[in-house]
């Protein structure tokens, strides 16, 4: 079966869902480290545009793309630092968790909608 435009898109968003994930569970495991400073990832919505017409750095000296290059980025909504220098709330890791689970639930269901329908109309059935 070879893959649509919405299929790609859901595997590209559950790809992205699971590394934010990660870098979520790693600001929640350093909540108590002096110093840290909560990461999260690019936004998906501009991950995609950002994808859709990549610039080649062809000289050291160019800029780099519009995430710098990486996938993490410090959270900017981070304003609140314990006296240690920690700037990790517990309460937005946790929202931004359920938020993410929410979001991998649907597309993943969105996903398995287009593979049954695919199926249906090859006449594969279930």
């Amino acid at each position: 079966m070879t893959r649509t435009a919405p299929m790609a898109l859901a595997e590209r968003r559950l790809a992205w869902l699971e590394q934010r994930q990660q870098v979520l569970a790693q600001n929640i495991a350093n909540a108590d480290t002096p110093g840290y400073q909560p990461n999260d990832l690019v936004p998906f919505e501009r991950a995609v545009q950002a994808a859709a017409a990549p610039l080649a750095q062809t000289s050291p000296r160019h800029l780099a793309g519009p995430d710098g290059g990486r996938r993490a980025q410090r959270d900017r909504a981070a304003v609140e630092a314990s006296p240690d220098g920690n700037s990790v709330s517990l309460d937005r890791e946790a929202l931004k968790m359920a938020e993410t689970d929410q979001a991998h639930a649907l597309a993943l269901a969105l996903h398995r909608r287009w593979a049954a329908m695919y199926r249906t109309a090859l006449g594969t059935g279930r």
